[in-house]
């Protein structure tokens, strides 16, 4: 075994840990926005804090990443998000919580992950061989699958029982423990090469690096303009699927197909994680993607519980394989000591469609989709006789 490798398993533990208690936050805070405002407007002003400083802070991350101690980068980046759940867990305790206060913890949140992702990415690449590439991205999007699969069933069981301010500090003692691990380990330095040279000087001329380096290459950057297509169009079931279940079922429906798609997701990323993934990546991406673009249609297609978990499943069973197969291709073709820059020019050009997604696709769906299918509406007659009028139909016929 690779000295490396146990280093990375202990610190992916402590991130599937703090990815359990953000998932947990995640879930409690759609349900409690939702279901006091009624509003997926809301709900996507709060995922755009989610995205968009990480967004704004990726090429600074980046270069930060590749500078600093990766390690200790990701440590204070832990520290930093657990800060501001615990803000939020204070405030809610005290009864003064507003959407404007999640706002703002949710923007914290977003600029500690945009340093925390170029550090885990690059330092991943230094502590695995080449060869387990792929299983290790599978690993990585395993982290992910656990607190997909877990988070939805145990946040709606800890909402009725801790309410959401318990959850609120379970997630804060989840970043204490990620902190811990990453306080027990020391991450190799990259070998220093011509190239690092190079680009070494200010801040700015070290970010716009990373956008040099995927212009030049072509191949990258038509899988960079790809992925910030197809993200765009992941961003509106990101903020629909929630009103979608809820304006026919309970939250503990919607728990229940969070968690069939956080299966999917799980089941997906141990067959990554074991196999690797296809020898021509690109094909894994591409095949993936028709797979993810079919379940958007049997989602929106009828007010079923059943119907859309399915959809889930299959959704997020595709995705450790997109992934995988894409970060194995920046991972082989970007120098270790330059990737944390290219990786986060990379991050923004690829995530920046996502926030564009969460502010269409909430008004889009309320006073657009919603109004249409309503009954009595414009479409009722027409589109509503193939897939029913009434709420929660508007988002079906959209997605």
């Amino acid at each position: 075994m690779a000295p490396g490798i146990p280093i990375f398993i202990l610190v992916w533990l402590g991130q599937v840990v703090s990815l359990l208690g953000s998932g947990l936050t995640g879930f409690a805070l759609g349900v409690w926005v939702y279901q006091r405002t009624g509003s997926a407007t809301e709900l996507s002003v709060i995922l755009v804090c989610t995205k968009l400083p990480g967004i704004i802070l990726s090429p600074l991350a980046g270069v930060l990443a590749d500078r600093w101690d990766r390690r200790l980068v990701m440590l204070f980046s832990d520290l930093g998000a657990g800060a501001s759940i615990l803000g939020i867990a204070v405030l809610m305790l005290a009864g003064r919580l507003s959407v404007w206060h999640i706002c703002v913890a949710m923007a914290i949140n977003s600029a500690c992950t945009a340093f925390r992702w170029p550090a885990y990415s690059a330092a991943t690449t230094l502590l695995v061989p080449k060869k387990h590439f792929g299983r290790a991205s599978g690993l990585v999007a395993t982290a992910d699958a656990i607190a997909q699969t877990v988070s939805p069933v145990v946040g709606a069981v800890l909402l009725v029982s801790i309410k959401v301010q318990g959850i609120f500090l379970i997630d804060f003692a989840s970043f204490i423990f990620s902190t811990c691990t990453l306080l027990l380990v020391r991450f190799p330095k990259p070998l220093k090469t011509a190239e690092a040279a190079i680009v070494k000087g200010s801040l700015i001329r070290e970010a716009s690096y990373g956008w040099t380096y995927i212009w030049s290459r072509p191949g990258l950057l038509a899988l960079l303009i790809f992925f910030a297509f197809t993200n765009f169009f992941s961003g509106f079931i990101l903020v629909l699927t929630t009103p979608l279940v809820l304006s026919f079922a309970s939250p503990s429906v919607l728990g229940t197909v969070l968690s069939v798609g956080g299966i999917g997701f799980l089941s997906g990323s141990l067959l990554m994680g074991a196999w690797g993934g296809p020898r021509r990546r690109i094909n894994g991406v591409l095949g993936f993607q028709i797979i993810r673009a079919l379940c958007f249609i049997l989602a929106g297609a009828a007010p079923s519980g059943r119907l859309i978990a399915i959809a889930a499943f299959s959704l997020f069973f595709s995705n450790p394989f997109i992934d995988g197969c894409s970060q194995v291709i920046w991972q082989s073709k970007v120098p270790a000591e330059v990737q944390g820059r290219v990786f986060a020019a990379r991050r923004m050009v690829a995530f920046s469609s996502i926030p564009l997604a969460y502010l269409c696709a909430g008004p889009l769906a309320d006073y657009f989709f919603e109004p249409w299918l309503a009954v009595g509406g414009p479409l009722a007659s027409s589109v509503g006789r193939v897939m029913g009028a009434g709420p929660g139909r508007g988002i079906g016929f959209l997605l």
